[in-house]
C-alpha cells in the first residue's frame, strides 16, 4: 500500500503518521502543500498539527493550498482520503466532508486518551472492527466541537456516515468537547473520505499507552 502524507506549514504529526503507516507495512511519501502531484497513492492522509498557525479558523487557509485541488480530484475519482485532527478540519473547510468545527465547549485545549465507540464499520477504514467496539485513542485539540445542521445530520445517520462517537470505558456517552451527538469521526456519502479528531497514529505501541490505533489504520490495507 502506498500512502501520501500531505505536509502544510504548521503540520506537526506528519512523522508520527508516516511511522504509524510504515509500522503496518505501507510505503509512505511526504507531499508538500504547494505541489501538484499526489504520485498515485492508494491513500492520502492529511495529518494533525496547526496548518498555517490555525489563523482565521483551523484549516481555513490550508484548504487553498495547491495540493488540495489534487486531493479533491483524487477523492472525486473514488480515492481514499483520511483526515486526522487538523486534517479533519481541513476536509471540513474544503467541503469534502459535511459540517464544521468550533472551539471546544470549555474553550480549552484538550490533550488526553479518550474512549471511542465504533458506530458504523460498513466502510474500509473501520472494516477490521465491530460495531460497538470500544477504543482508547488520544485526542489533542482546541477546536474539535463538531457541528452540523439537523437535516444533514439525519441524512448522515441514514447513510452510515457517523462512524465514531466519544464514550467512556463502558461505552456510555462521554463528550469531551461538545460535539453534536458526541461525534468523533465521520465519512462522506461515498465512504471514501474519512475524518476524525482522535489520533490513531499515537496509539500504535503499548509502551506509549495503547495499540487500538493499529486496527483502525489497518483497514486501509488492500
Amino acid at each position: 500500500m502506498k500512502v501520501a502524507v500531505i505536509v502544510f506549514p504548521g503540520t506537526n504529526c506528519d512523522r508520527d503518521t508516516k511511522w504509524a503507516f510504515e509500522k503496518i507495512g505501507a510505503e509512505v511519501e511526504f507531499v508538500w502543500h504547494n505541489e501538484h502531484d499526489l504520485r498515485n497513492p492508494d491513500l492520502v492522509v492529511l495529518p494533525g498539527g496547526f496548518s498555517y498557525g490555525d489563523y482565521l479558523r483551523s484549516g481555513a487557509i490550508a484548504r487553498f493550498s495547491p495540493i488540495m485541488q489534487e486531493v479533491k480530484t483524487y477523492a472525486a475519482r473514488g480515492g481514499y482520503v483520511l483526515g486526522i485532527c487538523n486534517g479533519f478540519q481541513i476536509l471540513l473547510e474544503s467541503h469534502l466532508l459535511p459540517g464544521g468545527m468550533t472551539r471546544n465547549e470549555n474553550l480549552h485545549f484538550i490533550s488526553k486518551f479518550h474512549h471511542l465507540k465504533v458506530i458504523n464499520n460498513d466502510n474500509k477504514f473501520l472494516s477490521r472492527l465491530n460495531v460497538g467496539d470500544i477504543l482508547n485513542i488520544p485526542i489533542a485539540h482546541a477546536e474539535g466541537n463538531y457541528k452540523v445542521d439537523e437535516e444533514t445530520l439525519k441524512r448522515m445517520y441514514d447513510n452510515g456516515q457517523v462512524i465514531l462517537k466519544y464514550c467512556d470505558k463502558n461505552g456510555n456517552e462521554s463528550n469531551p468537547n461538545g460535539s453534536v451527538d458526541a461525534i468523533a469521526g465521520i465519512c462522506n456519502e461515498n465512504k471514501n473520505v474519512f475524518g476524525l479528531m482522535p489520533h490513531p497514529e499515537r496509539a500504535m505501541e503499548s509502551i506509549l499507552g495503547g495499540v487500538d490505533g493499529i486496527k483502525m489504520i489497518e483497514g486501509f490495507i488492500k
